[in-house]
C-alpha cells in the first residue's frame, strides 16, 4: 500500500496520500495542507465509480453510471445541491490520483493513443469544465531497484483544445513526474499491475 507525499509546486501544498488495490479495483485518498482532500475509488476496469472532493467551502461527490459522470456540488453547510451529468469517462483535477486512474482507464499499449473526455474540477468553487485530452503512451522504460525491475511509463497528454502537451511518469499507481507535482516523500513503493 503505497503512502507518500506530494508537493504541489506553484502553491507549495503538500498532499500526503496513500493507494491501494482492492477487491474490485483501487483507492486513492489525499489530504492536502490547504484543506482539500479527496477520495477516489475506480472499479476493476479503472471507471471512477465513486469520488468525492471536498474544499473548506465546496465538496462535489460523483462517479460514472453507464457511459455517463454524474455528480452534485454544494457550498459547505448548504441544505441542498445542484445536479449534474455529462458525458464523460471520468474526473479529472490538481490531485495525482485523478492522473493515474485515467491513464489505467485508457489502456494502451506502447504508441497507443485515446481521446478521453473528462471533466476537470478546479479553482475555490471547485468549478466543472469537460475537457477532451489525448493520452499516448510514448514509451516504457525499465529502471533496476534494490527488489524489482520498476517499469517507468512516459505519456504524452495533449489538451485538445489548447494543443497544450505535457509529459507524466508513472510507475504502477504512483506519479513520478508530471507538471507541477512532485513525489517527496514515499514510505513503500508503488503497487505494479
Amino acid at each position: 500500500m503505497p503512502r507518500g507525499t506530494y508537493v504541489h509546486l506553484e502553491e507549495q501544498v503538500e498532499e500526503t496520500f496513500q493507494c491501494a488495490p482492492g477487491a474490485g479495483g483501487w483507492r486513492y485518498v489525499g489530504q492536502r495542507s490547504d484543506g482539500i482532500r479527496l477520495d477516489l475509488v475506480v472499479d476493476g476496469r479503472w471507471r471512477q465509480i465513486r469520488m468525492e472532493l471536498v474544499t473548506p467551502d465546496w465538496w462535489i461527490r460523483g462517479g460514472v453510471t453507464g457511459h455517463d459522470l454524474d455528480w452534485v456540488r454544494a457550498a459547505t453547510g448548504a441544505e441542498t445541491a445542484t445536479e449534474h451529468g455529462e458525458r464523460a469517462a471520468g474526473f479529472v483535477g490538481e490531485s495525482p490520483g485523478f492522473l493515474v486512474a485515467v491513464a489505467r482507464f485508457a489502456r494502451l499499449q506502447v504508441g497507443e493513443q485515446t481521446d478521453v473526455r473528462l471533466v476537470r474540477l478546479g479553482g475555490p468553487a471547485l468549478s466543472a469544465l469537460t475537457e477532451l485530452w489525448r493520452w499516448r503512451l510514448a514509451g516504457v522504460e525499465t529502471h533496476e531497484t534494490e527488489t524489482e525491475p520498476l517499469p517507468v511509463e512516459r505519456y504524452e497528454v495533449t489538451d485538445l483544445a489548447t494543443g497544450e502537451v505535457t509529459m507524466v511518469h508513472l510507475a504502477g499507481d504512483l506519479v513520478l513526474d508530471a507538471p507541477g507535482i512532485e513525489l517527496t516523500d514515499l514510505t513503500t513503493p508503488p503497487t505494479l499491475a
